[in-house]
């Protein structure tokens, strides 16, 4: 398939041996280069088929017969498109008329290099058995863009990047691996520049550092930023050594907090947690809260010194204490959106350069539940029974210009309601039920460790908000309940006690597999729940003018 094929008139000598001819084939086809194969596997609104024009480019100002495909699909986050590119880097001036006959599509095993913008995406194209160990290089981005199935999952439903890596270094002739993107926003640019300066420099691609340079500058697009992109990638890759391990070592540590007073207090093993967790819910609400948090925390650790160990129970619940105590409300959104980090990252995520003027427009969909939690527990019980049926028309999806006076305003004034939020319903609720988990814990850590800390693990099961904080609430008094009901009628000897932590832990791995809670109930012998309708809108659509 990839080899130079020539259409000639047919020979006089057409009785010439058979050896003769496989010969002169043999012959023909050892001084006949292969033709180069280039696949670039690029998410929706990264520039892949911008990339892949420069490839074009590069190739022409070489005079290199080339020919490019594309084949748009569905990624785990976005919109994906597979870039395949051939290049016979052999001058067409030089090949007397006769044209290499190329593929429309790349064949597993078959390609020289494969570019990836995204770590899973990598993990797509070795799945896919594209990457050869004695062929291709691989040229890769460590960063990920976590999938909505990753995002949604009610555990850490985080796909294991390592074993991306190690798949790369098996299957890979060479790999360069490291995070473009942040090279990228280092460099005030997008990432398929570094992507193309790291092919460049790879030397898997029959182009000239200028040709390729030429390529930018032809675009007229950017082209000075893009030039700074494409040499971050080109120095990155040949100053570096190759392989994972290198790229990975590379990250910057997290910064280290300062321990607070009370973290200090703490023991060994919990001050480093609770300290980041006390700078969070400060940060979520005020020190007032921190000090609750502290308090509740002491409360924990206190409990379990009479058992020797580095205090697990503790840790654990401190960890998803901080996690619960700063849940999401339309307070918080406000408040994370309105900061400045937040929009000085939304500008280098879209490459915006200093001073140039950003329009962002913030997608919200407010209903009954989001105006409800912030009013008080009697008005929002009245005003829940009032429109529970027509919840459903209440939800309204909005378009809010925050780039503008009036837009920006609005958040900030839903921002500014945060020292009100301790008379909300939705705090009330959330307070009953953390100290609800929080009594569970303290009480089963008089009986057993284990149990207790089974019981401090179930603490992932809520977050997050909307329909899925309701099924983690709902999920967590099921557990709670159950255990409730196991310690009031067992005795508490070694056997029962190891018993109910085992159903504890299923319970929780239960609801953390089926967010439905189907498999939950199953566990614990509980009828199944309901299946809840969600009524169907149809929506017209306007007819064009």
């Amino acid at each position: 398939m990839n080899d130079l094929k020539t259409f000639a008139a047919p020979s006089a000598s057409a009785s010439a041996s058979a050896s003769a001819s496989a010969s002169a084939s043999a012959s023909a086809s050892a001084s006949t280069p292969r033709i180069v194969t280039v696949l670039v596997a690029a998410m929706g609104g990264e520039g892949g088929g911008v990339l892949a024009d420069w490839l074009i480019s590069a190739a022409e100002a070489h005079d290199f017969p080339v020919q490019s495909t594309s084949v748009p699909g569905v990624a785990q986050r976005t919109g994906a498109t597979n870039y395949y590119i051939e290049i016979y880097p052999v001058p067409s001036a030089q090949l007397n008329g006769a044209r290499p006959v190329f593929s429309l599509t790349p064949n597993p095993g078959d390609v020289d290099i494969v570019a990836a913008s995204e770590l899973v995406e990598a993990g797509r194209v070795l799945q896919g058995g594209f990457v050869h160990p004695r062929r291709t290089t691989l040229v890769a981005s460590l960063h990920r863009e976590y999938a909505v199935s990753e995002k949604s999952a009610m555990g850490d439903g985080r796909y294991d990047g390592q074993r991306v890596t190690e798949a790369a270094e098996r299957l890979a002739q060479r790999t360069f691996l490291f995070d473009m993107r942040a090279l990228a926003w280092r460099n005030g640019t997008v990432i398929n520049t570094v992507m193309f300066g790291a092919m460049a420099g790879s030397g898997a691609i029959p182009f000239s550092r200028e040709a390729c340079e030429q390529a930018i500058r032809a675009s007229g697009k950017a082209v000075e930023a893009s030039l700074k992109g494409f040499a971050a990638g080109y120095d990155h890759v040949t100053h570096h050594t190759t392989g994972a391990a290198a790229a990975i070592s590379e990250a910057p540590a997290a910064p280290t907090l300062p321990l607070h007073a009370r973290a200090r207090a703490l023991p060994e093993p919990l001050r480093e947690l609770a300290n980041h967790g006390l700078q969070q819910v400060a940060d979520y609400q005020d020190t007032r809260y921190a000090d609750l948090y502290m308090d509740r925390v002491d409360a924990v650790c206190k409990a379990e010194q009479a058992w020797a160990g580095d205090f697990p129970v503790a840790r654990e619940t401190a960890r998803y204490l901080a996690l619960w105590m700063s849940y999401e409300d339309v307070i918080r959104v406000a408040d994370l959106k309105t900061r400045g980090d937040r929009l000085q990252r939304v500008r280098d995520e879209v490459g915006a350069r200093q001073g140039e003027p950003l329009r962002l427009t913030e997608y919200l969909k407010p209903g009954l539940d989001e105006v409800c939690s912030l009013l008080p527990t009697r008005a929002a019980d009245w005003l829940r029974k009032r429109l529970a049926h027509k919840a459903h028309k209440l939800s309204v999806g909005l378009h809010m210009r925050t780039d503008t006076v009036r837009g920006f305003a609005m958040l900030c004034a839903l921002r500014s309601l945060r020292p009100l939020r301790r008379r909300t319903s939705r705090y009330a609720f959330e307070q009953a039920m953390i100290e609800r988990w929080l009594d569970a814990v303290r009480r089963t850590l008089a009986l057993s460790p284990r149990l207790a800390f089974e019981l401090a693990l179930c603490g992932n099961l809520v977050k997050g908000y909307g329909e899925t904080s309701e099924r983690g609430h709902r999920n967590l008094g099921a557990v709670l309940d159950d255990m409730h009901g196991l310690l009031g009628v067992n005795t508490h000897d070694s056997a029962s006690l190891d018993a109910a932590a085992a159903r504890v832990r299923a319970a929780r791995e239960a609801a953390l597999a089926d967010p439905e809670g189907r498999t939950l109930a199953r566990a614990l012998g509980l009828p199944p729940p309901q299946v809840r309708s969600h009524p169907i809108h149809i929506v017209r659509r306007k007819p064009a003018r």
